[in-house]
């Protein structure tokens, strides 16, 4: 039996947030004809069992149903795992690092049905102090990597129409792509479109399928009613490494090949890269001539070329 709206979740290794999130969720069904699934990617940590004896343990028959992956799947698994569990007009896709405000469910879905042509549904997305996160962005392309190795200074002056974040409130004509942190997917455009790439392990796997929507006819629409609160990096460490310049993770750059490769093929990949290298070049001049420093990640000069030769080859993920 098709159901109005189901809500995704991957647990890994996060068993109070994850059980935060779905509380959070079931405070704002209501009388919605909804479904909760959980998808426990195999966290090995004792977290899907305590998962699994809190929802035995509820008093009423409860929505929510849990799916084990007997491997860790990555972000694109484990929600294909979630969606393909059950039939529904809509999928939201959540975090386990957040939670709904009240009314975000109706809210979202208001602005499906308004929108027909939309099959994702972008909400605003606030940190647990209020401020408004930046989730929508343009896609990656060879600019915005110029930009990105070169920092702040002329160079993003002269670049503001690539850059890849959008600074809220965003001009809803500017959005490609959006965070699947929180996102609301239409049904029909997902059986449409099939699952998610599970090339991609995490990062650049959102961008990815709101590229494969935008080629197909579909549209991104926003509803800054609907608000969930973000906490952010609950079972990754790539925002804290990146943030101490410390060396990312090989999967998060086979993502990154990956993605260049579909977005703009091997000679927008190659042009990306050699933009990278050189808007380096003009950090350092910068930095040589008084400027204020900018850093790259630690080995990022030899990880962006990971892959190069065989862009849709491993996604490196861990134990594989």
């Amino acid at each position: 039996m098709t159901c109005k709206i189901a809500i995704s979740i991957i647990n890994y290794r996060t068993r109070e947030l994850t059980l935060a999130c779905v509380q959070s969720v079931l405070e704002d069904i209501g009388t919605l004809n909804a479904r909760v699934v959980v998808v426990d990617n195999a966290s090995g940590d004792g977290s899907a069992e305590a998962i699994a004896d809190w929802i035995s343990g509820q008093l009423a028959e409860t929505p929510v149903k849990l799916v084990r992956s007997p491997v860790n799947t990555g972000f694109s698994g484990g929600h294909n795992q979630g969606i393909a569990a059950v039939e529904a007009e809509h999928y939201l896709l959540l975090n386990s690092d957040a939670v709904l405000r009240r009314g975000f469910l109706r809210a979202i879905l208001a602005a499906a049905e308004a929108q027909p042509q939309a099959g994702l549904i972008a909400p605003q997305i606030e940190t647990d102090a209020g401020e408004v996160q930046v989730s929508q962005f343009r896609f990656h392309n060879p600019w915005s990597e110029l930009d990105r190795a070169a920092g702040a200074g002329p160079v993003s002056r002269l670049l503001r129409r690539h850059m890849v974040a959008l600074l809220p409130p965003a001009d809803p004509a500017e959005v490609e792509w959006a965070s699947f942190a929180c996102i609301l997917l239409r049904g029909e455009m997902v059986r449409a479109l099939g699952p998610m790439d599970e090339g991609y392990f995490l990062y650049y796997e959102d961008a990815e399928y709101c590229l494969r929507a935008r080629r197909a006819g579909w549209s991104i629409a926003l509803a800054p009613e609907a608000v969930a609160v973000h906490f952010r990096g609950g079972s990754g460490p790539v925002k804290k490494n990146a943030k101490a310049r410390k060396r990312l993770p090989t999967y998060y750059y086979s993502s990154r090949t990956r993605f260049f490769y579909q977005a703009h093929g091997r000679a927008g990949l190659t042009c990306a890269n050699l933009a990278w290298h050189a808007g380096r070049v003009l950090a350092r001049t910068r930095t040589l001539l008084g400027g204020r420093p900018h850093l790259a990640v630690q080995q990022e000069a030899r990880d962006i070329w990971t892959n190069f030769r065989t862009p849709l080859g491993s996604r490196h993920a861990p134990g594989e």
